[in-house]
């Protein structure tokens, strides 16, 4: 696509942004709907089904990138993702400034915590991984790689086994408040409209057009970046991971909309979490090993990602039940991290 008009690449590209973006919104109604039905949690819900279905994107642009041979765009895209999905977090906090508790603390539970922490423990893998000196046994994969496949099957069947916990709505009383978390509280507008197949449907749809664009906007951004200069590490771990975080944004916000907090910040970290699974996908399509072939930028951005993770998983815990300006003391901590280190990122100083 590098020798199309710029501004046609982009048009496609906000093209490719809005339809990701109304797919995001559909993905998180459908997704509400089916965990009230099938009793998953919002935990579960987020880390699984809404995780990685708005991660597409993603698994399309590392799987095209991996069989190209370009695993620094991969990584990149991986990593700057962590980093930058965690950032939405912000944005979700904001969206629910009318709440005098910040987001952190609307949301907390146990799963949630044990989603943070997995991202923590994911990408302290990935930092470990790249230094570790074990031979590849099969298409590529190393030890580093199969621990980081444990690590997250072993969250998984960890939730199962954690209390299903209701956090406190603030400013919220009684079963007629929009998107009530209280056992056995419907939210009108999840308990009504259309039935199982139908959701299922649309979840469907909206997951093939949150694919389909996001490799859209992967293509289009890639030539872009191109056509400006911009360094690839750079460009994949701000631009390429912007767009890609679109259905991060629009499910997240609607989410807050519901008032489903745990849903919202849920799809933030399972997503974080499964992000560094796609490298285990990226060694196998590759044929090498791809821990032991990070960059000190990869290694960077994964450090960034802990950073920015271990903010809200303290917040959660014991973070100030008020906020400040409009956002928790969490959310202030997390968006001055990102703009420094990226900051420093882009004048080389993280490589």
């Amino acid at each position: 696509m590098s020798h199309l008009p710029l501004p046609f690449l982009c048009l496609v590209f906000a093209l490719a942004a809005s339809v990701v973006w109304r797919a995001g919104i559909v993905l998180s109604r459908s997704t509400d709907r089916l965990d009230r039905r099938f009793g998953w949690g919002q935990a579960v819900g987020g880390m699984v089904l809404l995780a990685i279905v708005t991660n597409l994107p993603e698994i399309a642009i590392v799987a095209s990138a991996s069989l190209q041979g370009r695993i620094e765009v991969a990584v990149g895209n991986l990593l700057g993702g962590v980093a930058i999905q965690t950032l939405v977090l912000v944005v979700l906090d904001a969206a629910s400034r009318r709440e005098e508790a910040p987001l952190a603390r609307l949301a907390d539970s146990p799963q949630l915590r044990l989603e943070a922490a997995l991202v923590v423990v994911m990408l302290g893998i990935v930092i470990l991984g790249r230094r570790w000196d074990s031979a590849p046994f099969a298409r590529g994969l190393t030890a580093a790689e199969v621990l980081l496949a444990l690590a997250w099957l072993g969250a998984l069947l960890a939730m199962r086994f954690l209390p299903v916990a209701t956090p406190p709505q603030a400013g919220v009383a009684g079963p007629d408040a929009p998107g009530a978390d209280a056992v056995g509280v419907e939210n009108p507008e999840s308990s009504a409209g259309p039935g199982t197949a139908r959701t299922l449907f649309h979840f469907a749809f909206a997951s093939l057009a949150t694919l389909v664009a996001g490799v859209g906007l992967e293509l289009c951004g890639d030539a872009i970046a191109g056509r400006i200069g911009m360094d690839g590490v750079v460009f994949a771990a701000t631009v390429l991971a912007a767009a890609t975080a679109l259905p991060e944004v629009s499910s997240g916000l609607e989410s807050i909309r519901m008032r489903r907090w745990q849903l919202a910040m849920s799809d933030i970290f399972g997503g974080n979490a499964f992000l560094p699974i796609l490298l285990v996908l990226a060694t196998v399509l590759a044929g090498t090993p791809v821990l032991g072939s990070l960059g000190d930028s990869d290694a960077y951005l994964a450090g960034l990602g802990v950073i920015l993770t271990v903010a809200y998983l303290v917040g959660m815990r014991s973070g100030p039940r008020r906020r400040f300006a409009g956002l928790g003391l969490d959310s202030w901590t997390v968006l001055l991290a990102y703009i420094a280190g990226i900051g420093a990122l882009a004048l080389g100083l993280g490589s």
